[in-house]
C-alpha cells in the first residue's frame, strides 16, 4: 500500500473490527481501547500515505460473512472502485504449529472474496449499493500458497512506521516488532531474489 501511495495511486484501507477486545486485561475499558485503536490506525494510515480509511466498527470476534455486512462492503467497493483489492487468505488457518489464524481474519477473507466476486460486479446483487464495478485483481495476504512477491525495499520504512503505530498491540516491544517485520520481508524476498518482499496469492479476475 505504501508503494502504491508513494507512486501517486489513491490507496484505501477498509477495517472491519474495532479492536476493542484485543487485550488480556479483564478490567479494560473496551470503548476506550477501541478509540485508542482507531487513533493508532489513523497514525498508521498517515505513515503509509493512504488516501482514506473506512471503518465498519464491528465488535472483535463478531465479523461475519453475512448478507448485511456483504452489502456494506460492496457499497464501499462500488464507491471507491478499486482495480486491486488486498484481503487475508481465508484458507490459511494454521501457521507452523504455533498460531491459529483467528475468526475475524478468516471471515474477513471470505467476506471480501464473496463481495468482490461476483457481488460487486453484478448489478442485481445489492442494487441499492450503487453501480456495479469489476475488480481486476485480488491479492491474498497471510497465505500459505504464495505465487506473487512484491518488492517492498523502497517502502519498508513506511511499513515499519505503520506497524509500530499500533503501540497498544506491541507490549512496548518495538525492537521485536521491527525485527519480525524485517525477517518476514527478507524471507519473502528470498523466494524471488529480492532484498525485501511481500508475498501474496494472486487472483486475476480479468482472465
Amino acid at each position: 500500500m505504501a508503494a502504491w501511495a508513494g507512486q501517486g495511486t489513491a490507496t484505501y484501507l477498509l477495517v472491519l473490527a474495532d479492536g476493542g477486545k484485543g487485550t488480556d486485561d479483564p478490567s479494560a475499558d473496551l470503548e476506550a481501547l477501541a478509540e485508542l485503536r482507531k487513533q493508532e490506525l489513523e497514525e498508521a494510515a498517515e505513515s503509509l500515505g493512504l488516501a482514506g480509511v473506512e471503518l465498519l466498527g464491528l465488535p472483535d470476534g463478531e465479523v461475519e460473512n453475512d448478507l448485511k455486512t456483504r452489502g456494506r462492503v460492496v457499497a464501499i467497493l462500488r464507491r471507491i472502485r478499486p482495480d486491486i483489492v488486498i484481503a487475508p487468505d481465508p484458507t490459511a488457518t494454521f501457521f507452523g504449529g504455533v498460531y491459529v489464524n483467528h475468526h475475524d481474519h478468516r471471515e474477513t477473507g471470505w467476506l471480501v472474496l464473496d463481495s468482490v466476486a461476483p457481488a460487486c460486479s453484478m448489478p442485481h446483487y445489492f442494487p441499492e449499493a450503487g453501480p456495479p464495478h469489476r475488480v481486476r485483481t485480488l491479492l491474498l495476504s497471510g497465505t500459505l500458497e504464495a505465487d506473487c512477491v512484491v518488492d517492498i525495499a523502497a517502502s519498508l520504512d513506511s511499513k515499519a512506521s505503520a506497524v509500530l503505530a499500533h503501540r497498544s498491540q506491541l507490549d512496548a516491544d518495538d525492537d521485536w516488532a521491527r525485527e519480525a517485520l524485517i525477517s518476514r520481508a527478507t524471507q519473502a524476498g528470498r523466494l524471488v531474489g529480492l532484498s525485501y518482499g511481500e508475498a501474496f496469492r494472486h487472483v486475476d479476475l480479468d482472465a
